[in-house]
């Protein structure tokens, strides 16, 4: 079943690059069916076209920001569980 010889899908780039192709299709879609509903915005910011795309990128990237920071907190030393005080 796991033959080393043949190689996945996923490691060829040219099926690689076709599914970034097709995510940025999908998400340009997305954004693009914005213009066909009728929003009911709470706040004069989620009027703006596309709001919803920027604010979920931004939280995105904030919470990778912030895991970064908190890993830079909490990791440990690689040989940590290693040692041996015997």
């Amino acid at each position: 079943m796991n033959d080393p010889t043949h190689d996945h899908w996923l490691d060829r780039p040219a099926n690689v690059k076709r599914l970034w192709r097709g995510f940025l299709v999908v998400l340009v879609l997305t954004v693009a069916a914005e213009g066909l509903v009728h929003l009911h915005p709470h706040f004069e910011i989620e009027s703006v076209f596309g709001f919803n795309a920027w604010f979920g990128f931004g939280a995105c990237a904030a919470m990778i920001v912030v895991a970064k920071g908190l890993a830079l907190l909490l990791k440990r030393p690689d040989g940590y569980y290693g040692k041996s005080d015997d």
